[in-house]
């Protein structure tokens, strides 16, 4: 772009095999959601302690009610934050 600054690579969505975007969270193979595993959970929570939309991790809807319902209990157990209690 003449006199700005240009957008890079860094915007386009990365493409799987047939050209179309892949979601960040089709490669993590998530075989059991588990509220013990933080790990995995991290995955799917923002900086601020928010889950992340369904669009944006790629899941299912049954998946994604599975890891807010995993979340939801690990948050209760003390082992993930809640969310805006990072001041």
């Amino acid at each position: 772009m003449p006199g700005g600054k240009s957008r890079g690579d860094s915007r386009k969505p990365t493409r799987g095999k047939g050209g179309k975007p892949v979601a960040p969270a089709k490669s993590i193979k998530v075989g059991v959601i588990d509220y013990k595993d933080v790990a995995t959970l991290r995955k799917f929570i923002s900086e601020r302690g928010k889950i992340r939309a369904r669009r944006i991790t790629g899941v299912s809807v049954q998946e994604q009610r599975l890891i807010s319902r995993a979340v939801k209990n690990a948050r209760e157990m003390a082992l993930l934050p809640y969310s805006g209690s990072g001041r």
